[in-house]
C-alpha cells in the first residue's frame, strides 16, 4: 500500500507516510495516533478519513471504522470542494470490502465516474468493483466505455471476457458471443491485433461457437506468429482440426508435436484417436473427474474396417518405433506406454494378442519397473486382460525381480512395483490366510533392511520404500476381515506408527491411522492425527472428507466446530480474494486464467461440503445450547428463523452440486464416506470392480443430496416445535385437547410429511417408528417392516425428538 503515495485529496505525501509505515508493519495503536493530527489539519478530507477508518478495520473495531468511512462517503457526495482520486476511494473500498459492504465502495467510484466520465483510473476502479461483485454485464458496460475513451485492446479484450462470463457463469445466451465477436472483428479491422492473449482469447470465442474453420484460419494466419511457441501453437491446431472433423489433418499436426516433444503422453493419446477416429480420445479440453480414476483413457471399439484399424496402427507402431529410435533420455516413457496403448486397441477391436500385450508391460517393466509411477501407468491396461493373464504376467514380472548389487534402489522399486502390482489384480485377496502373514512381514522387514538408502535424504523428502508400510498395513487390515482377528488392526496400527516415528512427515500414514481409530471409534486419537496432517488451503476441501462426517456424528462438538470454523473461514476468504485474482488477471492480461479462476470460485460455490457445513454450523450450535432456550432462540432468529435453510432446501433439487473430495486418498476398505467393507462379511476381491467403486461414489453422493435437503428441515422445525410448545402453554386447554395455532401446526405437519419421505418412510410410519423406538420396542440401529428393508444406518437423535412430538 505503500507504493501508492502522492498528493492525495490534497495531502502531501510525507504527512500520511508515517501512517502507512505504521499499518504496513501492523503497529496499529501508532498509526491510529498518527491519524489525529493529520484529521486536526484536514477535518474535511475523506483520504484522511478513510486512513483513520483503515486503521480502525485493522484494530478489530469495525463498528466504528464503519461510521466513519460513512463520514467520509457523505463528504465525498455533498462538498464540491473535495478532490476525488483513486486512491481515496480504493482506501474505502478496502475497508467498505472487508466489512461486506462492498455496494458502498461501488456506489462510491460509480458517483465518480459520474462526475469525471473521462478518468480512466476512476473507470478502472470501478471496473474493479464490478469484478468483486461479480456484475459481467456492467463490467462489460464500463470496459466498452474506457475502449471508446482511449481505443486500448486490453479494454476491449476485458468487455470480451465478461461477455464470455456471461455465457459460461451467467444468464447470457450464446448470441451475445456474436456481439463479442463483432467487436474482435471491428478492432482488428481498425488496428490489428498485439497481444498472443488476444489471439487465444478470439480463439476460444470462435471455439465456444463451434466455428473451428474460422479458428483455424485465424490461427495459420498472420496472427498464429503470436503464439511464440510452435508446439503450443501445434498443439492447438490440432485441437481445433480434430474438433472440426479433420481427424486426418489433426493427426499429421499431432504427429509433428510427438516428434518435437516425444514423451507428451495426453498429446499420444490425442494422436491415436484421430487416426482411429476414436470419439471416446477427441475430447480435448473437456477434463476427467478426478472423482471417477482410471476412467481418463476408456474409449470405444474402433467404427473403422478391419484393413483400415489394422492399417492405421501399423503406421503408429511406425511412428512409436521412430521414437524409440531417436529417443536419447533413458526417462523418456511415452513411447514405450504407447506401445501397450497399442496393443490395448488392438485387443479392443478383437484382432489383438493378450500375450503380446504381457511382452509389452513386461519390456516396459525392465526400463521402467523401479519408479513409483509404473503402477498408476499400467493399471488401465491390466483392467482388460483376463484373470489368467494377469497371473501369468504377476508370474512373468516376479521372475525379473532380480536383485541388482549396484543399484539397490532399483531393486527396491521393482519389488515395490510388483506388491502394487498383485493388489491391482485382486491376488492378494485369493492368497491364504499364512501366505497373506509371510508377505506383511516381507514387506515391513524389506522397509527396514533399506532404511540405510534414505539417511542422506531431507526430512521432507519420501523416503526409499516408505509405500511397503502402508502396503503391509493393507494386508493387516485384509487379514482382519478375513478372520476378525483384532490382533491384526493392532499390528496395522504399530507398523503405521514406527513409520511416522522414523519419519514424522509421511502423510499416507497418518490418513491409514485415521481411518483405522475412527473404525474403532476412537474419534479423539483419529482427529489429532487428523490435525498432524496440517491440512490448509484448497485441502481443506479435497482432504476434509477423511474426518468430518465422522466428527459430525460425534459427541465432540468442540472440536467439529473447529473443523467447520476453519473450512468456512478458508472458503469464505477465498471467495473475497478470488475476485483480487480475477482483477489481477486482468490487470496482467491473463484473460484464460480470468475465465478459469470465476468457474473455480462458482464450483466452490457449489461445493456438497460447503453446503453441509453451512448447515451443519447452527445445528451443531443448536446442540450446544440446547439446555438454555433463551439462547437456542436467539440463535434460531439469526438463521431467520430457519426460513433461510428451507429456502436452501428448495433449490437443492435445480443446483448441480460438485463433489470435490479426493476419494483416491482413501483406503481401500472405505471407498466413500459412507461405505466400510470391515463392517461385512469377506467378499473376496470383488470389491475392487472399477464399475462397483463408480456405482458406489454415484450412490454416495446421491446420499449426500438428500442429506442435505434433510439436514437443511431441522432448524425451522426446532423452531416451530418450540413455537408450538409456547402455544400449547398460552393457550387454553379444552375439553378435547391443547388448541395449537392452525399455520404452525401445519407447517410442521407439513415439513415432518417431508422429512419422513426423505427418509423413506410415510408420516405415520414414521411416528410409529420413533414410538416404538422411544418405548424400546424397537432397535435404532435399522427399521425393518413387512414388506421391505429402510437401509438407514443410523436414525438421527433429531428423528425422535420431531417425530416423538408428532
Amino acid at each position: 500500500m505503500a507504493s501508492k503515495f502522492g498528493l492525495a485529496g490534497g495531502i502531501p505525501e510525507r504527512r500520511v507516510r508515517p501512517i502507512w509505515d505504521a499499518i504496513d508493519s501492523r503497529q496499529f495503536k501508532n498509526a491510529l495516533k498518527h491519524c489525529t493530527p493529520l484529521l486536526s489539519k484536514y477535518p474535511n478530507s475523506p483520504y484522511a478519513l478513510a486512513l483513520k477508518a483503515l486503521v480502525l478495520e485493522r484494530m478489530g473495531k469495525a463498528e466504528e471504522a464503519f461510521s466513519v468511512c460513512l463520514n467520509a462517503k457523505e463528504l465525498l457526495y455533498t462538498n464540491d470542494s473535495v478532490l476525488i482520486d483513486d486512491l481515496t476511494l480504493s482506501t474505502l473500498q478496502i475497508v467498505f470490502q472487508r466489512l461486506d459492504h462492498l455496494d458502498m465502495a461501488t456506489s462510491c467510484y460509480e458517483y465518480a465516474c459520474g462526475k469525471f466520465p473521462t478518468n480512466l483510473d476512476l473507470m478502472m476502479g470501478l471496473f474493479n468493483c464490478y469484478v468483486r461483485e461479480y456484475s459481467f454485464v456492467k463490467q462489460q458496460q464500463i470496459a466498452i466505455k474506457m475502449y471508446k475513451i482511449v481505443g486500448e485492446e486490453r479494454f476491449l479484450l476485458w468487455a470480451v471476457c465478461s461477455i464470455q462470463l456471461q455465457v459460461l457463469c451467467g444468464n447470457g445466451g450464446e448470441k451475445l458471443l456474436l456481439l463479442a465477436e463483432g467487436l474482435l472483428k471491428k478492432h482488428i479491422a481498425s488496428h490489428s491485433l498485439h497481444e498472443p492473449e488476444a489471439l487465444i482469447v478470439y480463439i476460444s470465442l470462435l471455439e465456444q461457437q463451434s466455428k473451428y474453420g474460422d479458428a483455424l484460419e485465424l490461427l495459420t494466419g498472420k496472427f498464429g506468429s503470436l503464439i511464440m511457441t510452435e508446439v503450443d501453437r501445434l498443439r492447438l491446431q490440432g485441437r481445433l482440426l480434430a474438433r472440426g472433423g479433420d481427424y486426418a489433418a489433426a493427426t499429421s499436426i499431432f504427429q509433428k508435436v510427438l516428434e518435437l516433444c516425444p514423451d507428451d503422453w495426453e498429446c499420444f493419446l490425442h494422436y491415436l484417436g484421430c487416426l482411429l477416429e476414436d470419439d471416446g480420445s477427441l475430447c480435448m479440453g473437456t477434463k476427467n473427474d478426478s472423482t471417477y480414476p482410471l476412467k481418463s483413457m476408456d474409449s470405444h471399439v474402433s467404427h473403422l474396417t478391419d484393413e483400415a484399424f489394422g492399417s492405421r496402427l501399423s503406421n503408429a507402431s511406425s511412428l512409436v518405433q521412430k521414437l524409440l529410435t531417436e529417443a536419447s533420455d533413458d526417462t523418456v516413457r511415452c513411447p514405450y506406454l504407447a506401445n501397450i496403448e497399442i496393443e490395448r486397441r488392438k485387443l479392443l477391436h478383437g484382432k489383438g494378442d493378450a500375450n503380446k500385450l504381457t511382452q509389452v508391460v513386461i519390456e516396459y517393466f525392465f526400463r521402467f519397473g523401479h519408479l513409483a509411477c509404473f503402477a498408476s501407468d499400467v493399471e488401465t491396461f491390466l483392467h482388460i486382460l483376463d484373470l489368467d493373464k494377469k497371473t501369468q504376467l504377476l508370474e512373468k514380472l516376479m521372475e525379473c525381480c532380480e536383485p541388482i548389487p549396484t543399484n539397490p534402489r532399483k531393486t527396491l522399486g521393482q519389488h515395490i512395483t510388483v506388491f502394487k502390482i498383485q493388489n491391482i489384480v485382486g491376488s492378494m485377496f485369493t492368497l491364504p490366510l499364512n501366505e497373506l502373514e509371510t508377505t506383511a512381514v516381507k514387506m515391513t522387514q524389506l522397509y527396514c533392511e533399506n532404511l540405510p538408502l534414505s539417511k542422506e535424504l531431507d526430512a521432507q523428502e519420501s523416503m526409499y520404500g516408505e509405500d511397503l508400510l502402508s502396503m503391509a498395513c493393507n494386508l493387516l487390515v485384509q487379514l482382519f476381515w478375513r478372520t476378525r482377528h483384532i490382533g491384526y488392526l493392532v499390528e496395522s496400527i504399530m507398523i503405521l506408527e514406527f513409520g511416522l516415528a522414523v519419519r514424522r512427515h509421511i502423510w499416507q500414514y497418518k490418513i491409514l491411522l485415521l481411518h483405522l481409530y475412527s473404525h474403532w471409534n476412537s474419534l479423539p486419537l483419529a482427529y489429532e492425527w487428523y490435525k498432524t496432517l496440517d491440512v490448509k488451503n484448497i485441502l481443506l476441501e479435497s482432504v476434509s472428507h477423511h474426518i468430518l462426517p465422522q466428527m459430525l456424528s460425534s459427541p465432540l462438538w468442540a472440536d467439529s466446530t473447529d473443523i467447520l470454523r476453519d473450512y468456512l473461514r478458508f472458503m469464505d476468504d477465498h471467495f473475497r480474494e478470488s475476485a483480487d485474482l480475477t482483477f489481477l488477471a486482468y490487470r496482467h492480461r491473463s484473460y484464460s486464467k480470468v475465465i478459469e479462476f470465476v468457474q473455480f470460485k462458482e464450483r466452490l460455490q457449489q461445493s456438497s461440503q460447503y453446503l453441509m457445513a453451512k448447515i451443519e454450523t447452527p445445528i451443531l450450535q443448536l446442540k450446544q445450547k440446547a439446555n438454555n432456550i433463551e439462547e437456542e432462540e436467539g440463535i434460531l432468529e439469526s438463521l431467520k428463523h430457519g426460513v433461510q435453510f428451507l429456502e436452501l432446501s428448495d433449490e437443492i433439487g435445480s443446483k448441480s452440486l460438485t463433489f470435490n473430495e479426493e476419494l483416491q486418498l482413501r483406503p481401500w476398505w472405505t471407498p466413500t464416506c459412507d461405505k466400510n467393507y470391515l463392517l461385512e462379511p469377506f467378499e473376496g476381491s470383488s470389491y475392487c470392480t472399477r464399475e462397483t467403486l463408480y456405482d458406489q461414489i454415484k450412490q454416495s453422493q446421491a446420499k449426500v443430496v438428500k442429506t442435505i435437503e434433510k439436514r437443511s428441515f431441522l432448524p425451522r422445525m426446532i423452531y416451530l416445535s418450540i413455537q408450538c410448545a409456547s402455544s400449547a402453554v398460552k393457550e387454553s386447554v379444552e375439553a378435547n385437547g391443547v388448541v395449537f395455532d392452525p399455520k404452525l401446526s401445519s407447517e410442521m405437519r407439513l415439513l415432518l410429511d417431508r422429512y419422513a419421505n426423505i427418509l423413506g418412510f410415510s408420516f405415520q410410519d414414521a411416528v410409529g417408528l420413533a414410538f416404538d423406538i422411544s418405548s424400546g420396542l424397537k432397535d435404532s440401529g435399522f427399521y425393518m417392516d413387512h414388506e421391505k428393508h429402510l437401509d438407514v444406518d443410523h436414525i438421527e437423535p433429531d428423528f425422535y425428538l420431531i417425530f416423538s412430538y408428532a
